[in-house]
């Protein structure tokens, strides 16, 4: 009997410590991703781990073995669903980070997290570096766009913006000194983007209705549209940017669908002035306002679906919205407005109406989207404003090909 016993500890033991084949351990994972179920094949037994301190070497030894990992078929898989579903860069770097959790979770060992993401950037294309002080571990991305909130720095005329500043609240950034470690990857040579040209094809289901209500020429228009709480998640930690960036941000096709048509439908048979003065008293009295000071405890700009969202809104978020409307519907060639504390519209029209504010010799009428303290007509600008000094932050040109 006891022969027989060792005997079964030692076949159990061989069972558990024998080296397995790449073909037993490689296994396919569903990763839920904004309504899609996307597969991957990766190996689950070749988690490369990382406990050392942060110096080049120990970042070097990582990247040696994770190159040298089962992680081949993972990236092709990555790289496929970018060339079919082709999603924008922030919302693909949501995948990786999505994928980098699945494989090296973030509470368990944030650095191998954190190289985890550098490592599927590079490989999938993005020109994304690191930079590292005692224990601090900074992942960067080259970006050729104007961002205002997170730390950057420059190498050979390139601009490398952080991607993951948030993770840790505050850095002196000027008194602390980094260690570049580049990219690591043949294919890292794209830069990385934050403008947003479509929103990911969303589940019905995670959608919910929200009711709007505003009054126009003695009529109450009543709305009931579709928000849908996963716009915040695909926003978080997406920085201060440039206006054009927010302004041309897209509306997903629930929120979209349950608001546009009925906001053409409604201007129908209205002149082209009349319609924008609709659309521009629906996003003024329609939203509630409220400073970003006290809504969120810091300067955030929304897109336009994001401040469809939020129960609450500031004067460059109606703007966004109030934009995005007026170029949908009518395409109108537009100019935004930057006071020292307001941000607004002009909108060009056949005729000017009000004081025009002229720009580049053409002559654009002010369009307020936010509450003022008097009723503004189409045209109309408070009397605060009038004489303050503004500079042209942001133009758009329906013939340009920009």
């Amino acid at each position: 009997m006891k022969i027989k016993v060792i005997i079964l500890s030692i076949l159990i033991s061989g069972f558990y410590f024998q080296p397995i084949s790449a073909k037993e351990i490689a296994t396919d994972t569903g990763i839920e991703f904004y309504g899609d179920t996307i597969k991957f094949t990766f190996d689950k037994c070749a988690v490369v781990e990382f406990n050392d301190s942060l110096s080049t070497s120990s970042i070097e030894n990582f990247h040696t073995k994770i190159s040298a990992a089962n992680y081949d078929s993972l990236v092709r898989d990555m790289v496929a669903y970018k060339n079919k579903r082709n999603p924008d860069d922030w919302v693909f770097y949501q995948l990786i980070r999505k994928v980098a959790q699945h494989i090296s979770p973030k509470e368990e060992n944030y650095r191998r997290y954190t190289l985890y993401k550098w490592y599927l950037l590079n490989k999938c294309g993005y020109n994304a570096s690191l930079n590292i002080a005692g224990d601090k571990l900074l992942l960067y991305a080259q970006c050729d766009e104007t961002i205002y909130d997170i730390p950057f720095y420059k190498r050979d005329n390139k601009q490398y913006v952080c991607l993951n500043y948030h993770d840790y609240g505050h850095i002196s950034m000027s008194t602390t000194k980094f260690i570049e470690i580049p990219a690591q990857a043949a294919e890292a040579v794209h830069s990385f983007s934050y403008q947003l040209t479509q929103l990911p094809a969303f589940k019905p289901e995670d959608y919910k209705e929200k009711s709007l209500e505003f009054g126009y020429n003695d009529m109450t228009y009543s709305f009931r549209i579709k928000v849908n709480a996963e716009v915040k998640k695909i926003f978080t930690n997406y920085p201060v940017a440039d206006y054009q960036l927010y302004f041309n941000a897209p509306l997903s096709s629930g929120t979209y669908n349950s608001l546009i048509p009925q906001l053409r439908k409604n201007v129908k048979g209205m002149s082209t002035k009349n319609g924008v003065d609709y659309l521009m008293r629906f996003t003024r009295y329609a939203l509630q306002y409220e400073p970003d000071e006290q809504n969120f405890g810091k300067e955030k700009r929304l897109s336009p679906e994001q401040t469809l969202l939020y129960e609450y809104s500031d004067c460059e978020d109606h703007a966004a919205l109030f934009y995005y409307l007026v170029k949908e519907i009518y395409n109108l060639p537009m100019i935004v407005l930057e006071y020292p504390k307001h941000l607004t519209i002009a909108v060009k029209f056949d005729k000017p109406v009000g004081k025009p504010i002229i720009y580049n010799g053409k002559t654009y009428s002010v369009c307020e989207p936010t509450p003022q303290e008097h009723d503004l007509p189409l045209g109309g600008i408070s009397e605060a404003l009038s004489y303050t000094a503004y500079q042209i932050a942001y133009a758009y040109d329906p013939t340009s090909k920009k």
